[in-house]
């Protein structure tokens, strides 16, 4: 039947209802409404770069602060340390950095394999992979921690077969068998991390680590100074301000209702099966990391066998603090670029990911040109916060301005870093690192430290040649991305094509129904539009 008004069908007179002619629908705007107007023209590429400026830094500016937060927590710990006297400082040091090495470079590297799938599935809206990676790199963490405790168990004797000596060893193997419960925290903490920033959730992350950082103080004086457990209580104390993080953090996740939508907090069948796209990203991202990680303990090692090793190695100690504390923002940089761009990709919008990338590498150069200034600048003082010995001073103040330029070229490679995680292509960055720090800058740094006079400086050009390798290479890369490839391998990694197949197959079948209906009718409708 035709169901237009009388006004608008010639044909509403017929008495049949039955319209085997085609007819015209006039549809008339009415007095007052609105013409239509023309779209707006789009915005200029320097606002939409504006506008990315200010996504990644809404991203990145909250994990600055809870870097800036995690780094007071190790201050802390050192000062209890110290009080605690040199062999436990030294016992201590010597815990940590095998910790280092072994275990946290280890579990952070897996976990960053979970990072462009959730980055993507949040982009493409496909919640329950966020969940799903959550609950699978848990599960992949705490496999991996078996092995780095058993390790950590018998470190004693293994420090004693690398010739140690036994007391220290002693103090060490008491650091890490109290650091033990810290494996399982670190499991949970590294995942819900990344399950939160992929949803560009960082806030409650800075809160978190705060109120962590709070109770940390006075934690620390309870088990040292009160209870008197030396060393030991400043293993346990690390140990329970992780475990206070990883509380707070799945608090505000139920209670904030986050995990919803991505599937919940409880373990299912689903999560048992499909590792392969997990595993696939999180081995190279892991070696990535890791040898990043052990270059700086080859460093500390290497500089033991230069000519005057006790200045050398606490001034390679002042030198590496003062690099973790400048890499906080490029790191937390290269956290919020990858988020964008992993976001960006995947709801299949290349552009944007492309224009994320290359805003976060503009960015990255103007941080690496301010780590250079400060670098330079507190040359002659810095050191002076931590010793007063001359040598130590002196070494210090004449590596501190190639430590500026190596931290010059860190910044975009960092954050180049980053572009490869959110685009899901963690072995390109392996590679990288593996070329740029052991084959260029791992030859010229030994060649320049014992067999010129460069000596201590001889290490750092060393690094400084890694870094622009690296930088180079890095800026090669992403230049070179196809970005609409990325974009539909983004939607292979998440599934988002194979539920675009089936809702077009969908949308075909109920396209099928209504020509059949239309058929049935012999009917055309054509509507006309009059603009005024």
């Amino acid at each position: 039947m035709c169901k237009a008004s009388p006004c608008k069908c010639d044909h509403h007179d017929d008495p049949t209802g039955l319209l085997t002619h085609p007819f015209v629908v006039v549809e008339v705007p009415s007095p007052g409404a609105h013409p239509v107007l023309p779209a707006k023209p789009l915005a200029s590429e320097k606002g939409l770069a504006f506008v990315e400026v200010k996504a990644i830094l809404g991203l990145s500016l909250p994990m600055v602060l809870t870097g800036l937060l995690l780094y007071c927590r190790s201050i802390v710990s050192m000062l209890f340390l110290g009080r605690l006297g040199d062999l436990a400082l030294a016992g201590g040091s010597l815990a940590i950095g095998f910790a280092n090495i072994t275990g946290y470079s280890v579990l952070s590297g897996l976990a960053m394999g979970m990072e462009p799938i959730c980055g993507q599935a949040f982009g493409a809206r496909r919640y329950h992979l966020l969940g799903l990676s959550l609950h699978r790199t848990v599960l992949l963490l705490l496999s991996s921690s078996l092995p780095i405790a058993l390790l950590w168990y018998y470190i004693r004797p293994l420090l004693l077969l690398l010739g140690q000596d036994a007391d220290l060893a002693a103090v060490a193997a008491s650091y890490l068998h109290a650091s033990l419960p810290d494996l399982v925290l670190q499991s949970f903490l590294h995942p819900l991390r990344i399950y939160l920033r992929a949803q560009s959730i960082t806030l409650p992350l800075t809160a978190c680590a705060g109120l962590a950082v709070a109770l940390h103080l006075p934690i620390n004086y309870f088990l040292v100074s009160v209870l008197r457990l030396g060393i030991g209580g400043v293993a346990w104390a690390s140990v329970w301000f992780n475990f206070n993080v990883v509380l707070f953090l799945i608090l505000y996740i139920y209670f904030s209702g986050v995990h919803r939508d991505t599937g919940g907090l409880s373990l299912g069948k689903e999560c048992l099966r499909d590792w392969r796209s997990l595993l696939d990203l999180a081995l190279p991202s892991c070696i990535s990391v890791c040898l990043e990680w052990w270059w700086y303990e080859i460093m500390v090692i290497l500089s033991g066998l230069l000519l005057n090793p006790q200045a050398t190695v606490a001034s390679m100690g002042i030198l590496i603090q003062t690099t973790s504390l400048i890499y906080i923002f490029p790191s937390s940089l290269s956290f919020g670029v990858s988020t964008r761009v992993g976001n960006e990709l995947g709801a299949n919008r290349p552009d944007r990911a492309r224009r994320a990338a290359a805003v976060g590498i503009w960015c990255s150069a103007a941080l690496g040109l301010t780590a250079f200034s400060f670098a330079t600048a507190v040359r002659n003082v810095w050191a002076r916060m931590f010793t007063g010995d001359a040598a130590i001073l002196e070494l210090t103040a004449a590596v501190l301005p190639i430590l500026g330029l190596c931290e010059f070229g860190n910044c975009p490679q960092t954050t180049g870093c980053g572009v490869l995680r959110g685009s899901a292509r963690p072995k390109l960055g392996a590679n990288i690192n593996l070329s740029s720090f052991y084959a260029v800058g791992m030859p010229v740094a030994v060649g320049l430290a014992l067999w010129t006079p460069l000596d201590f400086r001889g290490l750092w050009l060393g690094l400084l040649a890694a870094q622009a390798t690296c930088v180079a290479l890095m800026l090669v890369v992403v230049n070179r991305t196809d970005w609409t490839a990325q974009a539909e391998r983004s939607q292979h990694l998440t599934g988002a094509s194979a539920a675009k197949d089936d809702e077009a197959e969908n949308k075909t079948a109920a396209k099928a129904v209504d020509d059949t209906e239309v058929d049935e009718t012999n009917c055309l409708l054509v509507t006309v539009k009059i603009k005024q």
